[in-house]
């Protein structure tokens, strides 16, 4: 199922934006973009979308800026003394004045920024804070699904709907099914037998019953509105229902087949074919759900 989610936050200068975003998925798949530092909050987070959701592909992104921190300039102790150093091995080498200080600082790698990080009080309440608000953006996002898992239960109900139309419609084609085989096989018999020696009545009946017991529908027919039963309670629970929905979709298509298969009507074919196609419209949506 899709859906996003945007929480902002911000404490003493630090500032920070998560993006949850969701598409489509099988299972649960969950990915984390973090800046450099912020490691540790993945595990906790990841634990925490598993707890609500099932199915889908997350994406989480989390974006820091700190309005607050100043940057500070430090001396390279290491890099001035290798300087004074070489300055020192060069006198009576060359003959040149002595280097001056604005010279000195000037050298790359002899002023640096200082490495201005954050006590572990400030850490802990930080990484508390964006927990928090991953909390907050995580309920965001489920919140966003079951909104749009609301809609796709009013699509899904009309799918249901619109099979089981075609299968009342396929009922009363498969109740006139035998008539039309017998006569069209009592036409047939006629005409192969025309002038040749009769065949035995108890033979023919055996060879029409098996006919009719081939195309016999019925079984195939009540087993899908077993399964638009069955479908309608899915919907009902609502939560969880994903993937045993998704199978329910495979036990629709099967019994749509072998009704195609068996029938010997066209009025029936092309209801069975309508019946296909609703069917794959029905499946399609129900990747959609949790």
């Amino acid at each position: 199922m899709t859906g996003f989610a945007r929480v902002e936050g911000q404490t003493d200068g630090f500032a920070w934006v998560w993006e949850l975003r969701s598409v489509n998925g099988k299972a649960l798949d969950l990915r984390f973009r973090l800046p450099p530092g912020f490691d540790a909050l993945e595990g906790p987070c990841k634990a925490l979308l598993g707890d609500r959701l099932k199915r889908g592909s997350i994406n989480a992104s989390l974006a820091i800026t700190e309005t607050a921190r100043v940057a500070q300039l430090k001396i390279n102790d290491a890099v001035l003394g290798q300087v004074v150093d070489l300055l020192k091995s060069l006198e009576g080498v060359i003959d040149a004045a002595p280097p001056r200080l604005d010279g000195l600082l000037g050298i790359r790698g002899v002023m640096e920024l200082a490495d201005d990080q954050p006590g572990p009080e400030v850490r802990e309440v930080r990484l508390a804070a964006l927990t928090e608000s991953f909390g907050r953006a995580a309920g965001a996002l489920v919140a966003a699904r079951d909104a749009e898992g609301e809609r796709i239960g009013r699509v899904l109900s009309a799918r249901l709907d619109e099979i089981a139309g075609y299968v009342s419609t396929a009922e009363q084609a498969a109740a006139t099914q035998p008539d039309a085989i017998r006569a069209r096989f009592q036409q047939q018999i006629a005409d192969l037998l025309d002038g040749a020696p009769p065949v035995p009545e108890e033979r023919l009946a055996q060879e029409l019953a098996l006919i009719l017991a081939r195309a016999d529908v019925r079984e195939e027919l009540d087993r899908l509105a077993a399964h638009i039963l069955g479908a309608r309670e899915l919907l009902a629970e609502g939560l969880g229902v994903g993937r045993r929905f998704d199978f329910l979709c495979q036990e629709f298509n099967r019994e749509a087949n072998t009704v195609c298969s068996k029938s010997a009507d066209l009025g029936l074919t092309r209801t069975g074919l309508d019946l296909k196609a609703a069917i794959e419209q029905l499946r399609e949506q129900v990747q959609n759900i949790e």
